[in-house]
């Protein structure tokens, strides 16, 4: 335990010779976590409360010289005073150590520091994004993904995560859809829930687990029109049944941290809305840990015209249960006035410290503060090769098969000639993604060395740059729309090959945190490129590298192969050849709409029917006069090598209880592969009014060629019930219907009553 020694115990009894509190108490190994907390809360300051609320940037390189001047000497005086409760950017062992060292060994009372990072999808070695994770529907390989990333980050110092991202959102537009899962409610709670227990694991004081941070609350994934931090403006029935349950299940399942969010709701900034971080959060939900802003989002309620100035700002902020303020400096410079002036009242400032508290308590810290800081263990584990081999099994996993005519797929070892082309496919850095903070650059297997691994027939051309001049996380992206002196070399190449591998999409920077898009097309010239190796030779395979659903209708219509790959993350070269070669047969499924067009987004397959939603050949009903309303590719939908049949759906009710539902699926293919059945549900009258369907059950397997398994599902009230606009959940007797299928549009349907 901190303050042990009696050398440390006397330095801080010197410390608080001239205290009205007294001298600090040495902390116990007693059990009891909220006995602790209230006694180290009884000796807390008020300034040192506030500290505990305040979170700082890494400001200076803390094994040189103590910062002099500016900003980073205030910073660092707040340090030594004992007024920051959390640190963020700041990794590596030895950095975090000497941060800590400060914290604990300079201040009056010693309180630990958590250090926070963006561990997205991976620390040093890089798992796919979590958009291309969602599309595995392995919730257990999920899990493991983020069990490597806090092994790694928590070797490195950290011990808070701010993820994982649970906004469910409709919108391709939006840059950060990369960082979620996708657009349904069902399947977001589930893959958030495996995150979050694979980050924190099955004891948080482990050196080797880090805090979860669900986030953002709520509803930034609906930003308008898909630019990111714009307003959100959605309905009650929304809001309860699409927005909330990922959040709702990530409290049940005790996540250690809540995000609010950059936006505003019902038009309150989500920092400053009591009903969301009050009512639903701490007291519907019972939700324990604390709730830390977005980066400056407190700061940013005076441009949403909310605030007039700081010092509202941090009134508003922790009156309404905002519990740590990252990067606003508002709690640290008025919070405590606001208190004397009677303003905020001390009861709330004590809870939220003791929430801070209370998670520093069960990570550990207060026992070994210094727990996350082994240089020998971030030695040994940083790009070891097990972490290496669980993200390789993740990106084959989140690999989709969106088209395979004439199965062109998968190539052959014998193939004299095969070209590869797109500068995206000799690139081992935009394959790491957007969220790379703790890795390296340029670590990423490229996919030009994967295929390298299966044929020296292998011949390479860029054809264009996607990208020219500095690609780096805050800095916008220079697009090639002009350059095209590639083509020609590139069309030579393709000309005298067998087959045609084009890895074309985007670069890892074109999406994330303020990367929206409204053309949501192969950037530049890409497109270009493509339809001229197209005239050359059709035998095409597309390669599609990107963070979000892109609309390709003309590679839909045109190129006989295509696949998604998304950024796969450090081992993406290896899992791409793996799947092109057949080594791997694809298996995943999208978990967003691939629009035909931008202008349909957002597009979703849980809409609802509208009063008009069919209208033969008249002009009167929901449609577009020059689209189909139909997605490119909908949720769900994902191709492999074998195909699966599907027959004797069976649905047994027993009333009040739950409804029993069987089918039969059939490998009716010549390979072994991996099937993701999916269970959709309507209710068809209800007080009010349900999607055409929502998916409801899923489970992923394996079968043998001519292989049959017997599915079942239960449907109990919880799959059958609904919010209604009061946040109350229903469950309304009545007419159902189900699909159990393959993806949302293709399955076998049934009614039935409840």
């Amino acid at each position: 335990m901190i303050l042990k020694t009696n050398v440390l115990l006397l330095m801080a009894f010197l410390l608080l010779a001239c205290s009205e509190q007294g001298p600090p108490k040495v902390f116990t190994d007693d059990a009891n976590v909220a006995a602790q907390v209230e006694d180290l809360l009884a000796q807390m300051t008020l300034e040192e409360k506030v500290g505990q609320m305040n979170q700082y940037n890494g400001f200076y390189d803390v094994t040189g010289p103590a910062p002099s001047e500016g900003d980073a000497k205030n910073k660092y005086e707040h340090l030594k005073k004992g007024w920051v409760g959390s640190m963020l950017n700041v990794s590596g062992a030895a950095q975090v150590r000497e941060m800590q060292r400060i914290a604990v060994e300079e201040t009056r009372l010693g309180i630990p520091l958590i250090f926070g990072l963006d561990v997205i999808h991976g620390h040093k070695t890089l798992a796919p994004i979590p958009l291309a994770e969602s599309a595995s529907w392995d919730l257990e390989a999920i899990e493991k993904s983020a069990r490597v990333a806090a092994i790694e980050a928590s070797a490195r110092g950290i011990n808070w995560t701010f993820a994982p991202m649970v906004d469910i959102s409709r919108d391709a537009r939006w840059g950060r859809v990369m960082e979620g899962a996708g657009e349904d409610p069902y399947l977001g709670a589930q893959i958030g829930v495996a995150r979050i227990k694979g980050f924190q694991g099955d004891d948080l004081s482990a050196h080797n687990t880090i805090a979860a941070c669900a986030k953002h609350f709520a509803g930034y994934g609906f930003a308008e029109a898909g630019r990111d931090y714009n307003t959100v403006d959605v309905g009650t029935s929304t809001l309860y049944n699409v927005i909330f349950p990922p959040f709702k299940a990530a409290v049940e399942h005790d996540v250690k941290t809540v995000m609010n969010a950059f936006n505003i709701l019902n038009g309150i900034p989500a920092t400053a809305n009591a009903w969301l971080q009050r009512d639903i959060l701490k007291q519907k939900w019972g939700f324990k840990g604390y709730v830390i802003s977005d980066w400056g989002s407190g700061f940013e309620m005076i441009a949403h015209g909310y605030a007039k100035d700081l010092e509202q700002v941090a009134e508003l902020s922790a009156n309404a249960g905002s519990d740590m303020d990252m990067e606003s400096y508002a709690y640290v410079k008025h919070l405590a006035d606001l208190v004397r002036a009677g303003k905020v009242e001390e009861a709330k400032i004590d809870e939220a410290v003791r929430r801070i508290l209370t998670v520093k308590f069960e990570l550990g810290l207060f026992d070994d503060p210094y727990r996350y800081c082994d240089a020998q263990r971030e030695k040994e584990l940083i790009y070891h090769d097990d972490h290496k081999a669980a993200v390789l099994d993740m990106a084959r996993k989140s690999i989709v098969l969106l088209k395979n005519e004439g199965e062109l797929l998968p190539l052959s070892k014998s193939q004299k000639r095969i070209a590869l082309i797109g500068a995206l496919a000799d690139d081992n850095n935009s394959p790491l993604g957007s969220w790379r903070i703790g890795s390296d650059d340029n670590t990423a297997v490229s996919v030009r060395d994967g295929l390298k691994a299966y044929s020296a027939q292998v011949e390479y051309a860029k054809g264009a740059d996607v990208v020219t001049g500095e690609t780096a996380f805050a800095v916008p992206l220079n697009i090639n729309n002009n350059d095209r002196s590639g083509f020609a070399e590139a069309v030579r190449l393709a000309r005298k090959s067998e087959v045609v591998v084009m890895v074309l999409g985007e670069h890892g920077f074109h999406s994330g945190e303020g990367r929206s898009r409204v053309n949501i097309g192969l950037p530049g010239v890409q497109q270009d490129l493509l339809e001229a190796v197209y005239k050359v030779n059709k035998n095409i395979v597309l390669v599609l590298m990107n963070g979000r659903p892109l609309a390709l209708p003309w590679a839909d219509k045109h190129i006989p192969a295509i696949v998604e790959a998304w950024q796969l993350g450090t081992m993406t070269g290896h899992a791409v050849a793996d799947v092109l070669f057949g080594a791997y047969n694809p298996s995943g499924k999208l978990t967003m709409s691939f629009p035909r067009h931008v202008g349909q987004c957002p597009i979703y397959y849980n809409h609802y029917n509208t009063g008009r939603p069919t209208g033969g050949n008249g002009v009167f009903w929901s449609h577009y006069t020059d689209e189909s309303n139909d997605p490119l590719y909908p949720f769900g939908y994902g191709l492999s090598y074998t195909t699966f049949s599907y027959d004797k759906l069976q649905v047994q009710v027993e009333p009040g209880n739950k409804v029993t539902v069987s089918v039969e699926v059939t490998n009716s293919g010549e390979r072994a592969g991996e099937e993701v059945t999916q269970l959709y549900l309507h209710d068809k009258v209800a007080s009010v009014a349900r999607p055409v369907k929502e998916l409801k059950g899923f489970k992923k397997y394996r079968l043998e060629p001519g292989e049959t398994k017997t599915l079942t599902f239960e449907l109990t009230p919880t799959e059958l019930g609904f919010y209604d606009n009061e946040g109350e959940f229903i469950v309304e007797p009545g007419a159902f219907s189900l699909m159990v299928g393959t993806n949302s549009q293709e399955g076998l349907w049934a009614d039935f009553n409840w």
